[in-house]
Order: C-alpha cells, then structure tokens, then sequence
C-alpha cells in the first residue's frame, strides 16, 4: 500500500519591506512521505521571500514535468519567477536558467552545502538570471517547532533578514547570499 501526502494549512501573512509586498496567502501544502519537516519549512520560506499574487506550488516532489518547486507565470505562460531548494545539478539550473527570466536556488543541509557550492560555483557563475542562498541549518531547525497541520504565520522580511513566527514562537534567519 502506497504512503499518502499529508496535507498542512498555512495562513502566511508576509511583511516584505525589502520588495515592498505586503500580503496573506492561504496555503495548502502536501508533504510527500520521503519530504522532511525541515524541507516543508524551506519550501514556506522560500513562498515567503518571493511571495506575489500569482506566485503557485506545482507538484514538486511528486511531478514528473520539467517543473520548479514553485514558480511565477505570467497569463501568456513564461515563467518569471523559478524557484528550486537543495543541491541540484548544473544541468537542472542550466535548464531552470533557460526557461526563466530569474531563477531562486536556497540550499540548505549544513556542512554538504559547502561542499556542494566548492564543487558548483565556477560553473554557476555564468548564469545571470541564477542567485543562490544557503538558509542557515541551526535557524532552521528552530523553525520545525512551527510545524502544525494548521499553521498561521507572520513573516517579516527587512534588509535581508527573516523572522518567521507563529503564537509561541519566534525565529530569526539570515539567508546568506552565495551568488546574488
């Protein structure tokens, strides 16, 4: 028998100072049996920090298209916005940098992801619609006592820095830019 996704609520009311976009977004997020609490907080995260009205989850995990984690169309169909989490491989983020006008990697995952971007960065530098950031692990997993099934979020974004809180708990992250 086949696990089945479980389905998470998120109210996310953004505060982003930095783009100057301010709004609420009613979220439903499934996790796939195989995806981490720690990944599902990555991908609200990273829904926060590029958050538009037309901003959309595709079938991440589970799609078998050549989609991002996330992305922004616009009416006609291009793709403004991609956005991509982990370590992928450059012919990903070639492919990714192809189709996109800008294209948003967040890495995470501690020690490997310094070890992934020695071994990526020359060969990723050349894309110029790319930027990579590594989202801190110890801020990280103080975000999973913020994972409910029913989750009502306040996120503030100011001069690159990230609180992300719910009624009893309060996290600050500060994304640090590999390649911006």
């Amino acid at each position: 028998m086949a696990l089945k996704s479980t389905i998470y609520k998120v109210t996310l009311n953004i505060a982003d100072m930095d783009r100057g976009y301010y709004g609420d977004h009613q979220l439903t997020l499934a996790q796939h049996p195989s995806e981490t609490d720690l990944r599902l907080m990555v991908r609200i995260l990273a829904f926060a920090l590029n958050a538009s009205d037309s901003l959309t989850f595709t079938k991440g995990l589970s799609s078998e298209d050549d989609e991002p984690e996330l992305w922004d169309r616009s009416l006609s169909g291009d793709v403004n916005v991609w956005v991509e989490f982990g370590q992928p491989d450059e012919k990903w983020l070639r492919k990714a940098c192809g189709r996109a006008k800008q294209v948003h990697l967040y890495c995470y995952g501690g020690r490997s992801t310094d070890v992934w971007w020695q071994q990526q960065q020359t060969v990723l530098q050349r894309y110029q619609n790319l930027s990579v950031w590594q989202l801190p692990e110890d801020a990280l997993q103080q975000c999973l006592p913020l994972v409910q099934r029913h989750m009502t979020l306040q996120c503030t974004i100011t001069e690159a820095q990230i609180w992300l809180s719910d009624a009893s708990h309060n996290v600050h992250l500060i994304p640090l830019p590999l390649k911006a």
